[in-house]
C-alpha cells in the first residue's frame, strides 16, 4: 500500500496511528496505493455457513474488496468448510485498530482479525491477541524474516498472509539516452555513478518520499539496513551513511527537492511523467506501471556493498483475538488455518497482490508470472518494522529517525548531527 499517517503509543489503547500509518505504508496493496478505498466503511457478507454452526466474525483491512472479490470468496468459502456462518467487516486500518482495542476492552473481539504487521506488536502488547502456540497455528512453513513482525517477547501472534516490499523502478528509455547499462547498477557507488550519467545527459535522476511521517521512514529503511545500520543505533557510521547518501544526491540535483515533501503516491506521480531514471516504490504500483506508458524495469534495492539491501515488508497478520468463551477457538483456528494453507495462498495473494509468505506458494506465483521474481527476490530479504524485538519501541525510533533524515535533507543539520540529535531522541523515549 502507499500512504501514511504517524502516532505514538499512549496508554493500552496504543500506536494506534503508527501502527495504522505502517499499515498504510505497505498493506492493502491490492487497492492500488491506499489502505482502503474509503474511510472507515465497512462491508459485511455472510456466508451460507451449515445451520447450526453459528457465526464467527473476521474484521479486515479491505474495504475495498467487496462481496464478488476473491477475498471475500474465499472467506465464505472457509466459513461453509468450517460448518459456520461468516459475518465480514472491512475497516480502513486506523480504524481497524482502534475499533480492535476498544472491542478488546469490552469484551467483544471479533473471532478471527486480519491487521497490519506493525499493529501486531501493538495489539499483543495490549493483550488483545492469542499466540499461534495457545491455538496450535501451524507457521513452520512460513519465511522467518516475515514471520518475525508478528513477534514480540519469544511469542508469535499470528501467521503472515502475505507481503509486499518496496524495489526500484526504472525506466528503460531515460536510462538507454543516458548511456547506463541497468545491469551495472549493483551497489550505492554503481548507483550514484548512473545518477550522475543521467544527469549529464539532461533527464532527471530518482524520486522517492523521504516526507516527515512514517512513510518516510518506510522508504528511508533499505538504504539505513542497507548500509549494515540497526534501528538502535541510529547514529552510527553506517546510519549516517545512509542519510549522507539521501542528503548527496539533493545537493548534486540527482533527486530533486521535492522528494522533503513526496508520498509514495506524489513520487509515483512524478516517475509516470516519464522523466526520471528511477522510482523507489512498491509491489502496489505495478498496475500503474503498466499503464505508464513508457517501458520500464524493476531491480531490488542495493545494499551499499552491493546484495540486495533489507526493505521494511508490508502485509497483513491474521491472527485469533482473545475471547471470553474459550470454545470459540477450535472454528477460529480452522478459518485461520483454511486462510493460510497453501492450497488457498495463492488465492490470497493473487486477490490481494502480495507475494506469499511460502517458498512453496511463491515459486507458484513465479512460475505464473514471472515479473514478480524480483519482488520475491526483495521479499526474501526484507525486514519487519518491528522485528528484532522492537515491538512497540519502534516508533518511538521511527520518528526521530524521519526528523532527521529531513534535517538533513533541508540543510537544517549535518547528516551525523541530524543522526546524533535522533538517536538521543529515540534513545529517551525508549528507556
Amino acid at each position: 500500500m502507499g500512504s501514511a499517517a504517524t502516532g505514538r503509543r499512549a496508554a493500552g489503547l496504543g500506536l494506534v496511528a503508527l501502527a495504522a500509518a505502517g499499515g498504510l505504508v505497505a498493506c492493502s496493496s491490492s487497492s492500488g496505493g491506499s489502505s482502503g478505498g474509503s474511510s472507515g466503511g465497512d462491508a459485511t457478507t455472510e456466508a451460507s455457513g451449515a445451520a447450526g454452526g453459528g457465526t464467527y466474525t473476521i474484521w479486515d483491512p479491505y474495504p475495498q474488496h467487496d462481496k464478488g472479490s476473491e477475498w471475500v470468496k474465499l472467506l465464505d468459502t472457509c466459513g461453509a468448510q468450517a460448518g459456520v456462518t461468516v459475518e465480514r467487516t472491512a475497516y480502513d486500518t486506523t480504524d481497524l485498530t482502534n475499533k480492535t482495542l476498544l472491542a478488546a476492552q469490552q469484551g467483544n473481539a471479533p473471532d478471527v482479525l486480519v491487521v497490519d504487521n506493525p499493529v501486531v506488536s501493538t495489539l499483543a502488547e495490549a493483550g488483545v491477541l492469542t499466540t499461534t502456540e495457545e491455538n496450535r497455528l501451524d507457521t513452520s512453513a512460513v519465511a522467518p524474516n516475515l514471520l518475525a513482525a508478528g513477534q514480540i517477547g519469544g511469542k508469535t501472534y499470528g501467521v503472515p498472509i502475505g507481503a509486499n516490499t518496496l524495489a526500484l523502478f526504472y525506466n528503460k528509455d531515460v536510462l538507454k539516452k543516458a548511456g547506463v547499462d541497468i545491469d551495472s547498477v549493483r551497489d550505492w557507488a554503481s548507483l550514484t555513478a548512473a545518477l550522475e550519467k543521467v544527469k549529464a545527459a539532461g533527464e532527471k535522476g530518482i524520486t522517492f518520499s523521504a516526507i516527515g511521517t512514517e512513510e518516510g521512514s518506510f522508504q528511508f529503511l533499505p538504504w539505513f539496513w542497507g548500509s549494515g545500520a540497526r534501528l538502535t543505533t541510529l547514529d552510527s557510521p553506517e546510519g549516517v551513511s545512509a542519510v549522507a547518501l539521501w542528503a548527496d544526491w539533493l545537493k548534486k540535483g540527482y533527486a530533486p527537492n521535492s522528494v522533503i515533501n513526496n508520498t509514495q503516491t506524489t513520487s509515483w506521480q512524478e516517475f509516470a511523467t516519464g522523466d526520471f531514471a528511477f522510482a523507489e516504490n512498491g509491489t502496489w504500483q505495478l498496475a500503474a506501471a503498466e499503464k505508464a506508458g513508457f517501458p520500464y524495469g524493476i531491480i531490488p534495492i542495493p545494499g551499499k556493498n552491493g546484495g540486495t539491501a533489507p526493505a521494511p515488508t508490508g502485509g497483513e497478520f491474521v491472527g485469533i483475538p482473545v475471547q471470553q468463551d474459550s470454545g470459540r477457538y477450535a472454528t477460529s483456528r480452522k478459518l485461520v488455518t483454511c486462510l493460510t494453507d497453501t492450497d488457498n495462498s495463492l488465492t490470497t495473494t493473487t486477490a490481494l497482490s502480495y507475494v506469499a509468505p511460502t517458498e512453496q506458494v511463491q515459486a507458484k506465483q513465479v512460475a505464473e508470472n514471472p515479473g514478480l521474481a524480483v519482488w520475491v527476490e526483495a521479499v526474501k530479504a526484507a525486514k519487519g518494522r518491528t522485528s528484532d524485538d522492537l515491538g512497540t519501541k519502534y516508533p518511538k525510533i521511527s520518528e526521530p529517525m524521519w526528523g532527521a533524515v529531513q534535517a538533513a535533507l533541508s540543510g537544517s543539520k549535518s547528516p551525523q548531527q541530524a543522526m546524533t540529535d535522533a538517536q538521543a531522541a529515540a534513545a529517551s523515549a525508549t528507556q
